[in-house]
């Protein structure tokens, strides 16, 4: 046996050497960039899927690469992941062959990845054991594999927990205008909830806010346990959407390994206007106030990958933008019939100094009868109800109209104003415990005497 031994070793050494000898002398096919128009680059020359990058020799250290957004019978669209500038057209351009691939493990905890998945923290370079490198697209969780949601998860606001609840592995929507404190709301939520990791993307938005998030918002122990992903608004169209994705599968990631996680995107309005922007360049249609269909189609499929599977969760919590406070508008009329439930922030109560400016009559978590006892479910309806029954006379309580005892609804909202105001108003560095909120609410509608 030995004695075969070395010329087997000898024969597999000289047919690897063979191989790797007419691998480097195989001709490489080199393509060309054909035009640049908007934001857009035609490649010529080349084979490619929708998905794969492109590797163009230019001025920049290292060339740019450029991801296929479309495919004609005579050349590649692509968008580039970096600045456009200083592209020219006979530029050579070199297929790779792969789709963008992003870092995954337990090692990123506590690191901040720009929107392609590299270090921009200056830690150092990822690596370690059980870090690897997966593909960025990847299918949503089927539909008879998801495990349902019956279990809540905290989220260290009392508004939320008690009057909105959410549940593990389910996705909502934070909808507002601009200014009325969604990202305030959003950072309390990642310093307050009790998940076991966060993965927090920050796309589109000002460079300014990045590092207050960082160093105010979430703070040192919020950030041990968080990922955070940014692309802010100076960056390419194609680097603000994929931060998306990056972001969503290195939750998908956590949850194949077995954890609970949360998800906060801020925000997705930005998302769908980069797809826009893409869309728009490459040709498409615009449709609804310029959206091209691919926004639409995009949103569901980024949507749809967070949720549970039959190992772990991700739970999606989103901020969505509404145009000009209005809460119709087709990315924010769109996201709210993909999610599982909305919290609408009000320009009126941020206006009058109530934060987090929730208005809770206006807000659904479609998955809240299933996470919370009978229990919690009468003491929050019974809020819900005072709430109601104030906003309907409140007209005839700023006239002086309103005859006491007419309405005892409205005769315990009138008597418990500052103790209803006093819980659903909550500072921003202050996060309260699930348990801590039912409890007070518990004791506010005894105090209130409703039934």
């Amino acid at each position: 046996m030995s004695v075969l031994a070395a010329p087997e070793r000898a024969q597999g050494g000289r047919q690897l050497r063979l191989a790797s000898a007419v691998a480097a002398a195989a001709p490489e096919l080199v393509g060309s960039v054909a035009s640049i128009i908007g934001l857009s680059v035609e490649v010529c020359g080349l084979p490619g899927a929708v998905g794969d990058l492109i590797a163009i020799d230019s001025d920049e250290p290292g060339g740019t690469v450029a991801e296929v957004v479309a495919v004609t019978p005579r050349s590649l669209r692509c968008m580039p992941l970096g600045q456009i500038h200083g592209l020219r057209v006979g530029m050579a351009a070199r297929a790779t062959g792969s789709p963008l691939t992003v870092p995954a493990g337990p090692q990123l905890l506590g690191r901040v990845l720009d929107g392609l998945g590299r270090p921009m923290d200056g830690k150092g370079p990822l690596g370690g054991e059980g870090m690897s490198r997966v593909p960025i697209s990847m299918n949503a969780p089927d539909a008879l594999s998801r495990a349902r949601v019956d279990t809540p998860v905290g989220l260290g606001v009392t508004a939320l927990d008690t009057l909105v609840t959410v549940g593990r592995g389910q996705r909502i929507g934070l909808f507002a205008g601009s200014g009325v404190g969604k990202s305030s709301l959003l950072s309390m939520i990642a310093r307050g909830t009790d998940a076991e990791v966060s993965v927090i993307a920050l796309i589109g938005e000002r460079g300014r806010e990045v590092r207050e998030f960082l160093e105010d918002d979430l703070g040192p122990e919020g950030l041990a346990r968080s990922v955070v992903v940014v692309a802010t608004s100076d960056q390419p169209a194609m680097v603000r959407l994929r931060a998306a994705f990056v972001a969503t599968r290195i939750a998908e990631d956590l949850r194949a390994r077995g954890s609970h996680a949360v998800l906060m995107m801020d925000s997705l309005t930005r998302v769908a206007m980069a797809q826009r922007e893409i869309g728009l360049s490459v040709g498409e249609p615009p449709a609804t106030r310029g959206y091209p269909p691919s926004t639409f189609s995009m949103l569901a499929q980024l949507l749809e990958r967070a949720g549970t599977d039959d190992k772990g969760s991700v739970t999606g919590i989103y901020t969505v933008l509404v145009d000009g406070d209005d809460h119709n508008e087709p990315i924010a009329d769109s996201a709210r019939s993909i999610l599982d439930g909305h919290v609408v922030l009000s320009r009126d109560l941020a206006v009058a100094g109530h934060y987090p400016a929730i208005d809770v009559l206006g807000s659904v978590s479609r998955v809240a009868s299933r996470v919370t006892t009978r229990e919690q479910q009468t003491l929050a309806l019974q809020l819900r109800q005072v709430l109601a029954a104030r906003q309907r006379a409140q007209d005839l309580l700023d006239v002086g109209a309103y005859a006491p005892g007419s309405n005892a609804l409205v005769d315990a909202a009138v008597a418990n104003a500052d103790a209803i105001d006093g819980f659903l108003r909550q500072s921003v560095d202050h996060h309260i415990p699930a348990e801590q909120s039912w409890t007070a609410l518990a004791g506010l509608v005894q105090q209130m005497g409703v039934r």
